[in-house]
């Protein structure tokens, strides 16, 4: 089969497409002949062994795994003898390991069939940044019916559903995109939207119960005057300060002023879990929740695809295509 494989760390140029043997799948596993994967960026941050804390478990001077790619779409084609809840030619989303490959495999718990009202494409496009939106909003956030949300990142990957999301359990939703992004959304449901060229949500006097943030570009004491006195910071990733811990930075500057304020300040990493893919599920099938795609790229071409989501302008997801 064709897979994208890298055997160093670094830029774009140490990913190749290359003919390796089809995978196994093991006992608890599901093979998928893969239709769509998405990228995400986690693919970045193995591709380049950044920030180091990585490597301790991804390889010290070489990924131990030289396949990329978290998000995947496909059929399945073979289950392992442990696997109850699927069999071949399911249709089937969720995480696996070396998406970006005609085949991959996954653990039967990290999948869920297919929305039926979804391409391949779009279901892709769903699975860690959406599970990060959820989790980020539902769990960490304890969001409720009737608060108010505002999503820093709107018309990212992450961003777009938890607009959608956010909106769909009862919020009174505010996004905060660029100029460009502004009609984008709007379009998925955010109430209010804020143009940050335009205006600084951090100034605006406006108060929220609850702010996700994807991007990092402000700091913890400016958001935290956009919060209620019991209010609730969601961080989603962050800027690739430092080479050692990178988004962490922000992360544990959080834990610990949380100590000392009447907000919660609160980092936050997905975990994978097929109970959330369901629950995302029905809000797609529903149309509550519908994915957004800046870009589609063939397999050959997931460099460019890399390189185009690590510049930091894309619109919602960008799709790999089989």
């Amino acid at each position: 089969m064709k897979a994208i494989v890298y055997h160093k760390y670094g830029s774009v140029e140490v990913l190749e497409l290359k003919e390796i043997d089809t995978p196994v799948a093991e006992d608890d596993q599901v093979l998928i002949k893969v239709h769509a994967a998405s990228v995400n960026p986690l693919d970045w941050h193995f591709m380049r062994g950044k920030p180091y804390f990585m490597r301790i478990k991804a390889g010290l001077r070489k990924p131990k795994v030289t396949r990329l790619g978290v998000d995947a779409a496909g059929q399945a084609e073979a289950v392992g003898k442990n696997v109850t809840r699927f069999q071949p030619g399911d249709e089937v989303f969720g995480a696996c390991a070396g998406a970006f490959a005609q085949y991959a495999c996954a653990s039967e718990n990290a999948l869920a069939r297919k929305p039926a009202n979804l391409t391949f494409e779009q279901a892709a496009a769903v699975p860690i940044a959406a599970l990060s939106a959820l989790q980020g909003l539902r769990d960490k956030g304890r969001l409720q019916s009737g608060q108010k949300v505002l999503i820093n990142g709107a018309a990212g990957g992450v961003g777009t559903f938890a607009v959608q999301i956010a909106k769909a359990f009862g919020a009174d939703v505010t996004g905060v995109c660029s100029t460009r992004n502004v009609n984008l959304v709007r379009s998925i449901g955010a109430h209010h939207v804020i143009d940050y060229k335009q205006e600084d949500f951090t100034h605006n006097g406006q108060r929220y119960d609850l702010i996700l943030d994807s991007v990092g570009n402000h700091s913890l004491s400016a958001c935290r005057r956009a919060l209620t006195a019991a209010g609730t910071l969601v961080l989603v990733g962050g800027p690739d300060k430092g080479r050692w811990i990178g988004p962490l930075t922000g992360m544990l500057k959080a834990v610990v002023l949380s100590r000392f304020v009447s907000q919660k300040l609160l980092p936050f990493l997905a975990k994978r879990s097929q109970a959330d893919l369901a629950v995302l599920k029905e809000l797609l099938e529903t149309g509550k929740v519908t994915p957004v795609i800046d870009r589609r790229y063939p397999l050959s071409e997931v460099p460019e695809a890399i390189r185009y989501l690590e510049e930091g302008h894309a619109q919602g997801k960008v799709v790999i295509t089989m």
